[in-house]
């Protein structure tokens, strides 16, 4: 089968690797489509996604879709339709007995935090744990279905928040994640404006839902208006135009992911307005509730914008870096 493989920064190729066997408890999947991530990105382009570095030759890939190709138990039958949740849980901990998410020494696909690397999903076939697979409804296409895990990220988030029906809603940046974000409280009956620097993420925002956006590259984010921010863009400034627009007693969710060092942030309209200020880290279930909305929301859909094949990586990687070009961009295979 083929497989793209990031073997250090800068370089991918595409290589003819066996065909993996399912064991007890596994299912072997086709897959059919693969999103490109923020850290697929950073793997590919500087060998590393944070702290964890390439080591040897990673495939990467955790948004995907595709169809069961052989399940030994029988259960599932080949060409069912499935998504898949990327997360093998760790080690429970005192205190986040409910939050395996968060539970040390687990893995995901695509990721180079462990050793040997969690291998992802770019490849023509893909073992997975049987608990992994997620059934697709009938009307959910296998396209639309790679959204699931972006947008699952983007339900955990606003999870955080609690209910924002009928509230002002801000999502800080609007690239693939502050997409998702933005779907996903329009869905919850928010009224969401949505913020960038570019006009080509602000349009995207707008056909999935935003009632307002702002070029912050031009405009200021007026003060005290919103009742929950989701930060998805993980840049300092950003952080300080959340805490300084939401209201008093409002809560900030930060999505997008920093560098793990310091960055100057202003905290203090966080201390003088008693803003709750959260965090929050990829998803624990919510890939089921994500399936469900992208069923019965087929708009969704409109934040996929390029597809290339995986023997194209180079300028598959290039085009979802170019936020301006691109929403989410995906292998087909």
């Amino acid at each position: 089968m083929k497989s793209l493989l990031i073997e250090k920064a800068l370089s991918a190729a595409v290589r003819d690797v066996a065909v993996p066997e399912p064991g007890e408890g596994q299912v072997r999947l086709r897959v059919e489509y693969v999103g490109i991530c923020g850290s697929d990105l950073h793997y590919y382009y500087e060998g590393a996604n944070g702290a964890f570095v390439v080591r040897e030759p990673l495939v990467p890939g955790h948004e995907l879709s595709g169809r069961v190709d052989l399940d030994p138990s029988g259960v599932l039958a080949a060409g069912t339709a499935v998504t898949v949740h990327p997360a093998r849980f760790g080690t429970p901990r005192e205190g986040i007995e409910h939050a395996p998410h968060l539970w040390p020494g687990g893995s995901y696909l695509g990721s180079a935090s462990t050793w040997p690397h969690t291998q992802g999903a770019a490849s023509e076939y893909l073992i997975v744990d049987a608990d992994m697979v997620r059934v697709l409804p009938d009307d959910l296409p296998v396209r639309r279905a790679v959204l699931a895990e972006p947008l699952a990220v983007a339900l955990h988030a606003l999870g955080k928040a609690g209910d924002v029906a009928g509230l002002d809603v801000l999502v800080t940046g609007s690239g693939p994640i502050g997409l998702m974000a933005v779907a996903a409280a329009v869905a919850a009956g928010a009224r969401v404006t949505a913020t960038d620097v570019l006009s080509g993420p602000l349009e995207r925002a707008t056909a999935l839902g935003a009632s307002a956006t702002i070029d912050v590259s031009a405009e200021a984010v007026e003060p005290n208006s919103f009742a929950v921010v989701l930060e998805c863009s993980g840049v300092p400034v950003s952080i300080s135009t959340a805490l300084k627009s939401v209201r008093p007693g409002g809560t900030v969710v930060q999505v997008g992911m920093l560098p793990d060092d310091p960055r100057p942030v202003n905290l203090a309209p966080f201390i003088s307005k008693e803003v709750r200020y959260l965090g929050a880290f990829r998803f624990l279930d919510e890939i089921d509730r994500a399936v469900e909305l992208l069923a019965r929301t087929p708009g969704i859909e409109a934040a996929l914008t390029h597809e290339f094949a995986v023997t194209d990586a180079d300028e598959a990687f290039a085009t979802a870096r170019d936020s301006q070009r691109s929403g989410k961009v995906v292998f087909a295979l």
